[in-house]
């Protein structure tokens, strides 16, 4: 894992690239936007999304899950725990943000159709939630770790 600020820096980007990637087609598919705008459109969506999941994940859900996930009273010696409950916080602080940022672009596009924006916001919750936590478990942790580990830990110039 993670050793310097500069690996840090690119297991996030890693991380972050593939969460945005797959939750944005998630949420362009569920909220029936494919087909509606261009892939210019699409692209620039992705590129924006990345860039506000970045500064919130590096400047405020990442500092915040590490210091939750390590003031919690578990065995800190078990890798796979460790893993486990810092992804927990960190899908459940991501999710909450990026939460708000799909409303206020939800909103700007095509409005809330009179729905109180408490309900809304719950329900994009608990949609994005849903997929991000196992999406996360699952497949792109141990992805992101495993190309990690192969392309920027065996690297010494990454260091």
């Amino acid at each position: 894992m993670p050793t310097t600020k500069k690996e840090s820096m690119y297991f996030g980007m890693m991380m972050c690239g593939g969460m945005v990637l797959v939750m944005t087609m998630y949420n362009m598919f569920i909220n029936d936007v494919i087909g509606h705008i261009t892939l210019a459109e699409g692209i620039l969506n992705l590129v924006i999304t990345f860039v506000v999941a970045m500064i919130i994940e590096t400047f405020v859900v990442g500092p915040v899950a590490k210091k939750v996930a390590f003031s919690l009273p578990f065995d800190k010696s078990k890798q796979l725990k460790v893993v486990l409950i810092l992804s927990s916080c960190m899908v459940i602080g991501m999710v909450l943000f990026m939460s708000v940022y799909g409303l206020i672009t939800m909103s700007l596009t095509k409005g809330l159709d009179g729905e109180p924006l408490l309900s809304s916001y719950a329900l994009i919750v608990m949609k994005n939630f849903i997929v991000a936590y196992p999406l996360q478990l699952l497949i792109m942790g141990p992805l992101v770790r495993g190309l990690f580990m192969k392309f920027v830990k065996k690297n010494p110039a990454a260091a």
